[in-house]
């Protein structure tokens, strides 16, 4: 909760960039935010923050659980140094496991941080159950579970960063919690050591998977747009058009055809709009979490 909070703004400025209706509204990290502080007021930097507060601590709960389960199933034993490899796996499938409840709140903050008047989470989500049911909440759950394979590149990129700063001899852990708390004084990590490790694992985070990012704003960006479907009358050979039949012509409906259409219409570069704002985001969120997390354990 307390990353969320530090890196939020950034978040906000990285949704406008990604979405294509409003993205020319800024030309820089740093006028995008002066302009949603104008025009929004300094709140405007955190709509849409309430749907990820109230579940980013049963995400993370989810995440750390079941990366520490997938982890277990790879070693032979407790006690075993778990590899890289190892580590990416079990990472990116805690990530896919996490989609279950990023989907949906991702989606209704994505919308909230695409509208530049003032609307509430709980308005979103009704509108959004209201179009389209259960279902319309999980709009873009194949590009949000792809883009959180990079939990694989993240806690891979924590544990070499935490191997290369500690001590030489090894940390005996099968998962990251274990990290953060070694006792021993030749494997404890300083807290500069914690810093880096946390910036260096957000980053290459952000890195591995940014362009999935794009696809997946724009997918639950964007709304149904439905048109007539023509169809073809032999009897009188002329093209008819049907009320009942329709079909959805929005290019960004799939995880594939936002990738297609987004680079047709805006070439390769779009796929790492608003990756400035993310990695200055990345840095002091992923910080404050492990700091937060280390203080945490120390007091309790």
């Amino acid at each position: 909760m307390t990353g969320l909070v530090v890196g939020f703004p950034f978040d906000t400025v990285k949704v406008r960039f990604q979405s294509p209706h409003i993205a020319q509204k800024y030309h820089s990290t740093i006028h995008a935010i002066a302009t949603i502080v104008r025009e929004e007021r300094f709140l405007g930097l955190y709509k849409g923050i309430s749907s990820p507060l109230a579940t980013v601590a049963l995400m993370n709960g989810l995440v750390f659980a079941s990366y520490r389960f997938l982890m277990k199933l790879q070693l032979d034993h407790a006690d075993a140094i778990p590899t890289l490899t190892q580590i990416t796996l079990a990472g990116a499938g805690s990530g896919i496991v996490s989609s279950i409840i990023t989907t949906p709140t991702e989606l209704i903050k994505i919308r909230q941080q695409s509208l530049l008047t003032p609307t509430s989470a709980r308005q979103v989500a009704l509108q959004i159950f209201k179009e389209a049911g259960v279902r319309g909440l999980y709009r873009g759950i194949t590009a949000t579970a792809l883009r959180d394979c990079g939990y694989g590149a993240y806690f891979a990129a924590y544990e070499a960063t935490s191997r290369y700063l500690s001590a030489p001899s090894p940390l005996q852990s099968d998962n990251l919690t274990t990290h953060l708390e070694v006792e021993t004084g030749t494997n404890k990590l300083s807290w500069a050591s914690l810093l880096i490790a946390g910036g260096v694992a957000g980053i290459i985070g952000w890195l591995a998977t940014f362009p999935l990012d794009v696809v997946k704003t724009r997918i639950q960006g964007s709304h149904k747009i439905i048109a007539p479907l023509a169809s073809f009358d032999p009897s009188t050979s002329l093209l008819e058009v049907g009320a009942s039949s329709t079909r959805d012509i929005n290019p960004y409906r799939t995880t594939l055809s936002t990738i297609i259409n987004s680079y047709h219409a805006e070439g390769f570069s779009v796929f790492f709009r608003g990756l400035s704002p993310t990695l200055i985001r990345a840095i002091p969120v992923n910080m404050m979490t492990f700091a937060t997390f280390e203080t945490i354990i120390h007091t309790f």
